[in-house]
């Protein structure tokens, strides 16, 4: 009996099948996938035997991840397929929205839109190499691959041990990944697993429009969001500097991290994008002639080898800064119209606004406040952060004016793996063999510059960066938290090698065929077979 997915047909297959379990962040489907995917994996003649080794773990919502362990008898050294199933919506596919994750219905009905598409994507089309669909590419391609390599190691009897993880929620917060970890230490002490190789399946992404340059990836970018609550004084449209509005406090610092240098990093010649602003916006439910005195901005901050702490100490500086400007610019205005200013903007961290809250109110106050929040479940985590924060602040108006710089989540640690030595070697191997058997360049970057699921493994702040991130987030410990120490035991490296493709989501997204089904595949199967690994004999 052959393989289930032992050819680029079947694989082929394989994924538009999953492309057509519908699995949006947050939908039906997404809660459906996990299922859908574990009794794809049952297939396999190992799990049959072995049906404990594969796994759905709670996550939230009803969303699960699920984990596949093929366990040679022998083995200890373990590598970890990594990926996520959750995929962006579909409303930009328009009239074509049935079609989103019906791979081969799409990409043959895209030929009569086609003035519709750029250029690269009008070339791809008609090249017939190319397949079109929400998640061909981001990425459950990268699902197929490690489904097949799992299948084919326990056929085959590798003598290494390989565990599958897919999870949901990477596009949005990364619960997958987070609520994950403790199961993989879980995993390695049941087992006996020694983990050598974190390696993800993230696809290949193009640096810039028509870039047709494949990419290995030895690290990923972290990513942080930080924010601020800002509080004025309310008045009169008519006596407009009686006080002093949180929208004209909040340009100020807005002004000062969009593009700001000082938060970008180089390392290994590659560079972070510059923070821009998330969202900026004030918290006035209807309108009248008050004044806004309540505002929240969040900000992007990439980052490759700043911790939580350096990152918050560089934005308190720049807010000190912007709220020394504004200060100066509105104490001008009230000299020149002879009017008394409303006072100070004083410039606080969120955990000093909790010491103060604690201090006045004490420890039911605010304990009531969080499970008041936490009962609203149409909140996302960072609206929950800003309420928080808005109703501490709205109830120590002896504090305002004030900007209040906090986090917001999600927040990705940088990773990067380039100086192991078992990343160089492999790195080296695989380039190498993508040029003389398949006659392309394939590149190494040091950042995955997508965002993955990386950045909860291998965890390298050993001072405590990561401290300064749990007593500055407001919903952090309840609706949102990151296992800091667990990741910390983590200690293997990473990678990310994944197929070709373009357009991540974006309406144009679409997966290399030949790549996808036969070069990869074929790449990463001689890559692992090659790492040397240890046994219990």
């Amino acid at each position: 009996m052959g393989l289930l997915w032992g050819t680029p047909e079947k694989l082929k297959d394989l994924l538009c099948e999953m492309v057509s379990w519908n699995s949006i962040t947050l939908s039906e489907g997404e809660v459906a996938f996990a299922y859908n995917l574990k009794e794809k994996l049952k297939q396999i003649p190992y799990f049959q035997e072995n049906p404990e080794k594969i796994y759905l773990g709670e996550v939230n919502w009803d969303r699960q991840y699920v984990t596949a362990l093929y366990k040679h008898p022998d083995a200890t050294d373990t590598i970890v397929l990594m990926s996520h199933f959750d995929t962006v919506e579909t409303e930009e596919y328009g009239d074509l929205e049935p079609l989103a994750c019906k791979p081969l219905e799409l990409t043959e009905a895209l030929k009569d839109f086609r003035e519709e598409l750029d250029e690269y994507a009008r070339a791809d089309l008609d090249s017939g190499e190319y397949l079109f669909g929400r998640g061909t590419m981001d990425m459950k391609a990268g699902i197929a691959m490690h489904m097949a390599m799992l299948e084919k190691a326990a056929a085959d009897g590798w003598p290494v041990n390989l565990l599958l993880l897919s999870v949901p929620d990477e596009e949005v917060n990364s619960a997958g990944m987070r609520y994950s970890v403790s199961k993989l230490l879980d995993l390695e002490r049941e087992y006996g697993l020694e983990y050598i190789l974190f390696l993800n399946g993230e696809p290949s992404f193009a640096q810039k429009p028509g870039d047709q340059d494949h990419y290995i990836y030895t690290g990923s970018i972290g990513k942080i969001m930080p924010s601020a609550m800002f509080y004025g004084k309310e008045t009169h449209v008519g006596e407009p500097l009686s006080g002093i509005t949180s929208s004209y406090i909040s340009t100020y610092l807005t002004h000062r991290m969009e593009w700001n240098p000082s938060f970008k990093e180089t390392v290994y010649g590659e560079t972070t994008p510059l923070p821009v602003t998330l969202t900026q916006r004030d918290i006035k439910h209807s309108y009248s002639a008050q004044t806004p005195y309540r505002t929240y901005a969040m900000y992007n901050v990439f980052t490759m080898e700043h911790s939580a702490k350096e990152v918050f100490d560089l934005f308190e500086g720049v807010a000190k800064d912007a709220a020394a400007h504004c200060m100066a610019d509105y104490r001008s205005m009230c000299r020149n119209e002879n009017i008394e200013p409303v006072g100070d903007i004083q410039v606080m961290r969120y955990e000093d606004l909790v010491r103060y809250a604690l201090e006045k109110f004490g420890v039911e106050y605010f304990n009531d406040l969080i499970h008041d929040t936490l009962m609203h479940p149409e909140w996302d985590v960072r609206e929950k952060s800003m309420h928080i924060t808005d109703i501490l602040l709205l109830n120590c108006q002896e504090l305002t004016p004030a900007i209040v710089i906090m986090f917001a989540p999600p927040y990705y640690p940088a990773v990067n793996s380039s100086e192991d030595e078992l990343v160089k070697r492999l790195v080296e191997q695989v380039t190498e063999n993508a040029k003389a058997k398949f006659g392309y360049q394939l590149n190494q970057i040091h950042y995955f510059n997508g965002i993955s699921d990386l950045s909860y493994v291998n965890y390298g702040d050993q001072e405590d960066g990561w401290v300064t991130y749990e007593n500055n987030t407001p919903v952090y410990g309840d609706s949102y938290s990151i296992p800091f120490q667990a990741m910390k035991q983590l200690r293997a490296p990473v990678l990310n090698i994944g197929q070709f493709g373009k357009d991540a989501h974006k309406r144009t997204e679409r997966l290399h065929i030949k790549n996808a089904f036969e070069q990869m595949p074929a790449l990463l199967e001689e890559m692992i077979l090659s790492i040397p690994v240890k046994s219990r004999l």
